[in-house]
């Protein structure tokens, strides 16, 4: 997996063949028009699985970003927007790298939901979008005030292949959400999900452990969703593990927050610094 490089041409085509006219139409769709799955795809069923992030000649500096979308119910107008922005997050991305390779997760709550961990493979041209559009959008999650964030972070750690990580190099993982972070992962469901074992996961812990791995970044989204209700929480429970890592984005600015995570990643000034205020959240717009 891996092959090929993004192109504008390869994705509206796809767009319009899902029935969409324009972008704009696909934004404002429901959700359940975007996400075609009314289950758990086979694909992107992620136990006992590993994806694989592989250097080539077409990559031969293969960037790996795990991209997670929160898919309970609060988030379907940011999961659309997601699949109607990833023209133009690719490329904001390509003006530094043209190596980056996707992977797109759908993150649900362990404790109540019938898919709460979904993964489509590493991808780097319009099988991105294709991939994305196979996610279950459940809409579920439970009254515990969060979702199962940091089963991105596992996933990523035990559930992945990455030749920049043998050249001595991290991938990056970015949780999309509007909840605070989950102070655990419930052992027992996430073994039934993955194929592991079945203790909880302390939260502060797996954290270290992926970050031996990973650059591990989170999106709250300030849009139509629970984001107000909680942005308090958000700051105390995601900005205090993550500091500058947390950033806060509206959709409309989703891709210049994705770029800019990368270049932060890389070791760049932001270049659309000037639009950018850092807080003690993260980055805001």
């Amino acid at each position: 997996m891996g092959g090929g490089t993004w192109s504008t041409t390869s994705y509206t085509t796809s767009v319009s063949s899902r029935g969409f006219a324009t972008l704009d139409a696909m934004a404002y769709a429901n959700v359940q028009d975007v996400y075609e799955s009314r289950k758990l795809d086979p694909a992107l069923n992620p136990y006992k699985v590993v994806r694989e992030c592989c250097d080539s000649v077409e990559h031969p500096e293969t960037l790996p970003i795990i991209l997670a979308l929160d898919v309970t119910g609060s988030m379907g107008e940011t999961a659309t927007a997601c699949a109607a922005k990833l023209d133009e997050i690719m490329g904001e991305l390509y003006k530094t790298t043209k190596d980056v390779e996707f992977m797109m997760m759908g993150i649900g709550d362990l404790s109540y939901d019938e898919a709460p961990i979904q993964a489509t493979q590493f991808e780097s041209d319009v099988r991105i979008f294709d991939q994305t559009t196979k996610i279950y959008f459940e809409g579920g999650g439970g009254g515990n005030t969060f979702e199962s964030y940091t089963a991105a972070w596992y996933f990523g750690l035990y559930n992945t292949s990455l030749d920049c990580w043998k050249r001595g190099k991290k991938g990056i993982i970015i949780t999309l959400g509007d909840e605070p972070l989950n102070p655990y992962l419930p052992g027992r469901a996430l073994g039934a999900t993955l194929g592991t074992g079945t203790q909880d996961i302390d939260t502060d812990q797996l954290y270290a452990d992926a970050c031996e791995k990973f650059d591990i970044y989170h999106i709250a989204i300030d849009g139509n969703n629970m984001y107000h209700r909680y942005k308090d929480e958000i700051k105390n429970t995601w900005g205090k593990l993550l500091g500058q890592h947390l950033m806060v984005s509206t959709l409309d600015n989703l891709p210049q927050t994705i770029a800019a995570i990368v270049e932060d990643h890389m070791g760049y000034m932001p270049s659309n610094v000037g639009s950018v205020t850092v807080t003690e959240e993260g980055i805001s717009w």
